[in-house]
């Protein structure tokens, strides 16, 4: 499996740009999945459901099942945040991942980047960054710099970093 990041700090367009390459991409003809990193606690189920009430017992694992779609919740319990290569082992085969977040991590990525938030570019500090989106132009920068909202040209750069052109 081919993986990409896309990183950038809150509120600089990771989600609306990770939304408009699965589209993109996927609309090519390429099947893909996607990884998003979670700073804080989150559920998928809610309390007094089924499912919920099974994790609340003690269960480890719990996989919710319909005609539509399957979800597989693992509680860690007092284990280790698993690390992306352990995640993405567990995820079926497909041409492409999208990684959302993970910034740290040493895969390649493209930094969103709005001006209007007044944050620094990761790029500056990480050589895993290999391309930027900005709202903005921005000069002196040795990567190549795409418009925030050029999809196709971020998913045929994308596409050729990894080997799908």
């Amino acid at each position: 499996m081919k993986i990409f990041g896309v990183v950038g700090w809150k509120n600089n367009g990771k989600t609306g740009l990770m939304e408009r390459l699965v589209a993109e991409i996927t609309g090519r003809g390429f099947s893909v999945s996607t990884v998003k990193h979670a700073h804080h606690r989150f559920d998928v189920d809610h309390q007094g459901k089924d499912s919920y009430r099974h994790r609340e017992a003690g269960a480890r694992e719990v996989l919710l099942a319909s005609s539509h779609r399957w979800a597989l919740m693992h509680e860690l319990r007092d284990e280790d945040e698993p690390g992306l290569e352990q995640l993405l082992a567990r995820m079926a085969p497909v041409d492409l991942v999208l990684i959302e977040g993970y910034k740290r991590d040493s895969h390649a990525k493209i930094e969103a980047h709005r001006h209007e938030t007044g944050r620094s570019l990761i790029a500056d500090e990480d050589d895993t960054v290999v391309a930027v989106a900005s709202d903005v132009p921005i000069e002196g920068l040795s990567l190549p710099v795409f418009e925030l909202d050029d999809t196709v040209a971020i998913a045929d750069f994308i596409l050729k970093h990894v080997g799908l052109d």
